[in-house]
């Protein structure tokens, strides 16, 4: 959720509000990032020398090592996505200085170069360094105006930035957390809604004649599609055609579903560390690459965690110490090697990368943590939708419930209960619909070809016999509509 983004660009963002807490930027200074490490497997060394900027090295590498006689078919596979990975790099740090200059200077036009080397000094410019070259991000420049309230207060219009409608504590939140007091549910207010996903494929990016094979994020059952099993962690409606030269190439999907809020409402002296049992021990392991207990994830967790025994107030504290990593516009999973490490250590991060991070902080303390993600929409006339990650955590004796981070705490004014700061941790608005129940799973039917995005699921996937479509050359869109309550199904998430 970046600047204000025309419709046609709504859903191509991740968003979240400017927050920066001094005090957490400081200890993410203090914790120096773990190199990775160097197993002795071809594969590992690629990867630190694409993470340290060395791409002809590690071209060069990836060559000598696919020469070498005996290797696996999964290494070869792993050294042709680094490969891959370069490419995809290169494509989203695409501007030099003087192109992120121009573009700040369009929102403040007396911008000196003593204030860019400034900004640039403190890291609000995320750049790599890449054979010798400073390459910054094509997004770094709008993400100035998220990272720094200097800036903000610079730009010739006032305008205020804008953000999702769930960002601030509004009368929807308000009514899930009375309903469900009320009711004695954890899930309440049902809302029905139609929707329909958009996936499409460039013009000419597929030879004419040749079938194009396309993968839409699922949520419900909609007919005549190969549709993955319900028990998929990353479902989608499967489906082929054609390509047709000059035109683009477009699948969709609609169907209806019911959403349902939830609130867990929390007694924190009833919690107790949970039993970890065979059916939870996954949720507390490391799972590697983007789960992993690196010394500085150690480091970072005691200072914020301290001596406090309590599993939902250590999930308190790491909760508010993940929400205060101020929220920028995101590069491409696939081509970060460790997202949590690198949300511990970029000073921003964006919804996926901020659950991450916090579900690799919990289970580093024990609180089993698993991955949610989709869309979220809103009713309000603006037309806004977005994608959105989020997760649930473990709380013994209440069982699994949602957080999300990157939403936050909010504000409770005078009159509100003060426990409403704290509705994304154990809570959830029913203005979202999750695709994925878990993160980097194979497809049903599998890709052929690599994945755009290894990590989540929520825009769509294409490819064809001559390799993946990426998304410089696909486009993604959300249509919905909230349905009478008594219409149609009753089937729920």
């Amino acid at each position: 959720m970046d600047t204000p983004l025309p419709a046609a660009m709504k859903a191509r963002h991740k968003g979240r509000s400017l927050r920066v807490a001094a005090c957490l930027l400081a200890l993410l200074l203090a914790a120096s990032p773990v190199a990775a490490a160097d197993t002795g497997k071809p594969v590992d060394a690629i990867i630190a020398q694409i993470d340290a900027g060395h791409f002809k090295a590690a071209d060069a590498a990836i060559d000598n090592a696919l020469a070498q006689p005996g290797q696996s078919a999964d290494t070869t596979t792993a050294l042709a996505f680094q490969r891959e990975r370069m490419r995809r790099i290169l494509l989203d740090f695409t501007l030099s200085a003087d192109d992120v200059k121009a573009r700040v200077r369009k929102q403040i036009p007396d911008l000196t170069d003593a204030e860019f080397d400034a900004w640039n000094a403190a890291g609000l410019f995320e750049h790599q360094v890449i054979d010798g070259k400073t390459l910054y991000f094509k997004r770094s420049p709008a993400n100035l105006f998220r990272l720094s309230a200097e800036a903000v207060a610079r730009r010739a219009d006032q305008k205020p930035l804008t953000d999702g409608p769930m960002e601030s504590l509004n009368s929807a939140q308000r009514a899930i957390y009375r309903a469900a007091l009320t009711e004695h549910r954890s899930s309440v207010l049902p809302r029905r809604l139609r929707m329909t996903q958009i996936l499409t494929v460039d013009a000419d990016a597929v030879p004419a004649g040749e079938t194009v094979r396309a993968w839409i994020p699922y949520a419900s059952e909609p007919a005549a599609h190969q549709i993955a099993a319900e028990s998929a962690p990353q479902r989608t409606v499967y489906l082929e055609q054609p390509a047709v030269a000059g035109k683009a190439t477009e699948f969709s999907v609609t169907y209806e579903l019911t959403l349902l809020a939830q609130y867990h409402a929390i007694d924190a002296d009833k919690v107790k560390p949970a039993t970890i049992t065979p059916e939870l021990a996954p949720f507390v392991a490391e799972r590697a690459p983007h789960i992993v207990f690196t010394d500085a994830m150690r480091a970072f967790s005691r200072k914020v965690v301290g001596d406090e025994k309590n599993p939902y107030r250590i999930a308190q504290k790491l909760f508010a110490a993940v929400d205060t990593i101020p929220w920028a516009g995101a590069r491409e999973y696939s081509t970060i090697s460790n997202i949590s490490d690198y949300a511990l250590h970029a000073g921003h991060a964006d919804c996926g990368q901020q659950t991450l991070l916090l579900m690799t902080l919990l289970r580093l303390n024990g609180i089993p943590t698993r991955w949610q993600s989709g869309m979220v929409y809103s009713t309000d006339g603006t037309d806004y939708s977005n994608i959105h990650d989020w997760g649930f955590l473990y709380l013994a004796p209440y069982g699994w419930m949602p957080m999300d981070v990157t939403t936050g705490r909010l504000k409770p004014a005078a009159s509100d209960d003060k426990a409403l700061e704290w509705f994304y941790l154990g809570g959830l608005d029913n203005y979202r619909i999750a695709f994925n129940h878990d993160f980097g799973r194979s497809f049903q039917p599998s890709k052929q070809h690599f994945r755009s995005d290894d990590v989540d699921s929520q825009r769509g996937e294409a490819e064809w016999k001559g390799g993946n479509i990426y998304f410089d050359q696909l486009g993604y869109d959300f249509k919905w509509q909230v349905l009478p309550a008594t219409h149609g199904r009753s089937n729920r998430e």
